[in-house]
């Protein structure tokens, strides 16, 4: 069905006397504008019937003409908004009607949506719409809201045009196939990138860089088949920059399309994009994309929650699901060709709950091809328990403690960072350990306050903790924030025994690589290692054993540091599965794949994965190299 025969069915089922100004869309969803105030406030019965019939997702809203000015408007929501409710910032989204609401506790809100939302949209003909406030305070946060909200002429422009092209007509004939091209992250760990091609549609699943590596960091996007201008959709899975890295720089050569990925990903991908560009500047590095560039990013990021079917093109139809590995990571479904083909990519996942999010979904209407990593794939792969690993870690702070040494932990700042805080946490709560500070440096506590923004994505025992038990783990005055290079001197020479998470979790650059400088020459310190390290990076010399490392210094020489600290690794904390739990998802994943497709680990992994998978299940499974491409359908 095209654009112009959905508007023409709706406009058979609307009264003659509405006052439609504009049918428009947003995305896939339609959006209809009345000029009417009683007809656009009082139609929810009317949108139901509407949605029944023609089986999309509808909305009324009133014409701008009918809105009431900004000033008085917010001064009347501010008046009626219980106080309890902690009212932040409100948004006006004038182009499309919204009025946005940033609270403290939205519930409040959303409770009583009779006596506030609705008074609100009577007296004020805006739209309400409920959003948390960071718990901790957020820039970048605001700063996204700002730039969203700001641009909202741009922006209804540009949901307008994706359901144009969205509802463009197609069809599927006996010539129709699919193909997947390996752009990145196939026999490798970085640069993770697949190009999705039918007739009809180009789809991108990730754009990463390898952050561990300058010969092999960029996915290949000089392949013939791919072209930035002939693409129809980008879809981020997560906000680790090896998934993300790389694409601002699609919009830099071209790109004008949509970007899709969960609200958290959004927020986080950005956050981690403008840091590259501020480490690159300060290394001299030469710059891939600027700031500009991640901000045209989020003008063109489209965000979904979990379980949300949309079209994306006029034969790709999405879901994202919970991958259980960092906040607002996903698992990307998608019905091709109206039903012709069923591909899931994993992404990186989890498939056990841990202290943070809850574990990978693995139940799906239809799945004929499964895409999955192999981080962890080997036969040798196999990590401890969540409980040995947390019991381990609790020993090694104890220990480091008593004898009056630090703790430095470096971590990815999306997600271990976190999964560690909430245990460590945990840990002094239950009285496991001593009640020492912990620092939290680089964009660690940035990212932490986006985490205390979405407390919905987290597992049930976190939720609780925060809506039940009013207490937010993240917000224990244990964690502190290094505010500047005087404040870590005085970290690392005056102050006692602590932990200290800092990013980058490979010490590739970041203030984890200055506070190894300052510790790895006593023994009374611990090196603790909870994620994975790259080949090449600092991190996984380290971590197999060298003594001594060589260093960049400020004045460009290389100098060599001996390290006599101690050296941990606890595998157990990783946002990974291991080789057990990949195992485990083939077995339990519903429907049972006919195909499967190994990516994202290293090339031992990904080939003894794939033929164990094969062994056991009898099912297809082909671990590609970059640059190769597969017929799916």
């Amino acid at each position: 069905m095209s654009s112009k025969d959905i508007i023409n069915q709706i406009k058979e089922l609307i009264p003659k006397d509405a006052e439609i100004s504009d049918y428009a869309f947003e995305g896939a969803n339609i959006v209809l504008y009345s000029k009417d105030k009683k007809f656009a406030i009082n139609s929810k019965d009317l949108t139901r019937d509407v949605v029944n019939q023609i089986k999309k997702r509808v909305s009324i809203r009133p014409d701008e003409v009918l809105l009431e000015d900004q000033t008085f408007s917010e001064k009347f929501i501010r008046s009626i908004v219980p106080e309890n409710a902690g009212l932040g910032d409100i948004w006006f989204d004038e182009k499309r009607s919204l009025v946005i609401l940033e609270a403290k506790r939205p519930k409040l809100i959303l409770a009583n949506e009779a006596e506030i939302i609705n008074k609100i949209t009577e007296k004020t003909c805006w739209v309400p719409v409920v959003r948390r406030c960071p718990a901790i305070n957020s820039d970048i946060i605001r700063n996204i809201r700002l730039t969203l909200y700001k641009n909202s002429k741009f922006r209804r422009k540009f949901l307008n045009s994706i359901g144009e092209k969205v509802y463009s007509n197609w069809e599927r004939d006996n010539k129709y196939w699919i193909r997947v091209s390996c752009l990145g992250g196939f026999r490798e760990v970085g640069r993770s990138c697949l190009l999705i091609q039918t007739p009809n549609s180009q789809v991108l699943v990730d754009c990463g860089i390898n952050i561990a590596s300058d010969e092999f960091a960029y996915p290949h996007l000089e392949a013939p088949e791919f072209d930035p201008k002939r693409l129809d959709a980008v879809i981020i899975s997560h906000a680790h920059l090896d998934h993300c890295g790389f694409l601002p720089y699609l919009f830099k050569y071209g790109y004008e399309g949509p970007v899709y990925c969960s609200e958290p990903t959004r927020d986080i991908m950005t956050l981690m994009q403008l840091d590259y560009i501020d480490i690159a500047e300060k290394e001299n590095k030469k710059l891939l994309y600027d700031s500009k560039d991640v901000k045209e990013m989020v003008n063109r990021t489209v965000c979904l929650n979990f379980g949300e079917v949309t079209d994306i093109t006029p034969d790709f139809r999405l879901t994202l699901f919970n991958a259980g590995h960092i906040l607002g990571s996903s698992m990307v479904h998608l019905n091709i060709g109206n039903g012709y083909h069923n591909l899931l990519y994993t992404g990186d996942y989890k498939f056990s709950q841990t202290q943070l999010l809850g574990p990978a979904v693995s139940h799906f209407q239809r799945v004929e091809t499964l895409i999955t990593e192999s981080t962890y794939g080997g036969a040798k792969n196999i990590q401890p328990s969540k409980e040995e690993s947390e019991n381990f870690l609790s020993k090694i702070i104890e220990e480091t403690i008593k004898r009056r040494g630090k703790v430095l932990i470096p971590v990815l700042g999306v997600g271990r960072a976190q999964e560690v805080m909430i245990l460590i946490e945990k840990m002094v709560r239950e009285g496991k350990i001593p009640a020492s500070p912990v620092y939290v440096d680089g964009m660690v506590w940035d990212i932490t306050a986006i985490h205390t923004t979405y407390p919905e994505y987290m597992n049930k025992d976190v939720r609780k903790l925060i809506f039940q038990e009013g207490h937010n783990p993240f917000l224990n005055p244990i964690f502190k924030q290094p505010g500047s290079q005087k404040e870590r001197m005085k970290i690392i020479e005056e102050e006692g025994p602590c932990v200290i998470l800092a990013t980058s979790g490979m010490l590739t650059g970041g203030p984890s690589v200055f506070y190894l400088e300052q510790l790895a020459d006593n023994h009374k310190n611990s090196l603790v290692f909870v994620s994975y390290q790259g080949k090449g990076s600092l991190g996984r010399v380290i971590q197999r054993g060298d003594k001594e490392v060589i260093l960049g210094s400020s004045n460009g020489k290389r100098e060599m540091l001996p390290i006599k600290l101690e050296v941990y690794t606890i595998e157990g904390l990783s946002g990974h599965s291991d080789r057990n739990q990949l195992m485990n998802y083939i077995n339990k994943i519903v429907p049972r794949p006919k195909k499967i497709i190994i990516d994202h680990g290293e090339t031992s992994n990904c080939l003894d994965l794939a033929s164990s998978i094969y062994k056991r299940f009898k099912i297809e499974t082909v671990a590609p190299r970059n640059l190769d491409s597969i017929r799916l359908a």
